[in-house]
């Protein structure tokens, strides 16, 4: 018998405003390496500020940095 393991994971933009975690994966590898340049790296800690109005960027504090991203990158972003 094989036993399977189900990952309990969101993505950022699943969580509501001023909840948090601990990012585990990125789902696109072009805006990994962007957003890892920028300090965004799997295990840090990402707290969702607030989202702009209609659909624009999602303000987001990783670690100790505020950051501004948009809607693509925060849709790549896997969180436990």
């Amino acid at each position: 018998m094989v036993s399977t393991i189900h990952k309990t994971t969101n993505r950022v933009h699943t969580l509501a405003e001023q909840s948090s975690g601990e990012i585990t994966a990125f789902t696109n590898d072009r805006i990994a390496g962007k957003l890892m340049a920028m300090g965004v790296l799997p295990g840090s800690h990402i707290k969702l500020m607030r989202r702009a109005p209609f659909g624009g960027g999602w303000y987001v504090k990783v670690d100790d940095m505020l950051l501004a991203l948009r809607e693509e990158e925060v849709n790549s972003i896997e969180v436990k």
